[in-house]
């Protein structure tokens, strides 16, 4: 069987993969993730998630490889990890009563067939009203400042919301596993099976 490599720095990604129960090692793509002039969120996450393993595949010639790239949007604007406490505020009180959607990049690249498999997976959170001492708080508690949107979901961040709305709430996360087995059976790889 082919090397399962996820292209990612990220320890929640890495956590999910391993529900699958595969054997998989983890490289970290060195690319460029700025937008470019007038592309889409949903164009970006795609064109990342692709270029990530693709990344990947240059010193893999023989592998499965998994790229995976996230963006939140809010009235239509890009939200990117915050970084601080202070963007994190102006995040969530932004998003505070409203929906935010998440659009998730995935992609599978077979190195050595060079078929790439790749899509966007939709999520929509929907925010309670939140006050600033709620925010500030929360951010105190859990510090999301390197995840898109200045939550975390699989935490303390479910808090936040009123509703979800998705396919797969993996995706909310960073990795659409309902589409990922989909995408690994296509390369004959069947999860429930571990062939």
């Amino acid at each position: 069987m082919q090397q399962l490599i996820l292209g990612s720095s990220s320890p929640f990604r890495a956590e999910l993969l391993t529900k699958l129960g595969l054997e998989f090692i983890t490289a970290s793509p060195d690319i460029n993730e700025d937008g470019l002039e007038g592309e889409q969120a949903i164009q970006l996450v795609q064109r990342l998630a692709e270029q990530k393993a693709r990344k990947i595949a240059e010193a893999h010639p023989n592998a499965l490889i998994i790229g995976s790239d996230q963006v939140a949007v809010l009235d239509g604007q890009i939200l990117g990890k915050p970084g601080n406490h202070q963007n994190a505020m102006k995040q969530l009180s932004a998003a505070s009563g409203k929906a935010v959607n998440f659009l998730t990049g995935l992609a599978l690249y077979n190195s050595q067939t060079k078929r790439m498999q790749s899509l966007v997976e939709p999520f929509e959170v929907s925010f309670k009203q939140l006050s600033e001492q709620q925010i500030d708080f929360y951010l105190k508690q859990e510090q999301p400042y390197q995840c898109a949107g200045s939550f975390k979901s699989e935490g303390f961040g479910i808090s936040l919301f009123s509703k979800l709305n998705g396919d797969d709430p993996n995706s909310l996360i960073g990795l659409p596993l309902i589409r990922l087995v989909d995408m690994l059976n296509v390369e004959g790889i069947d999860v429930l099976s571990q062939s």
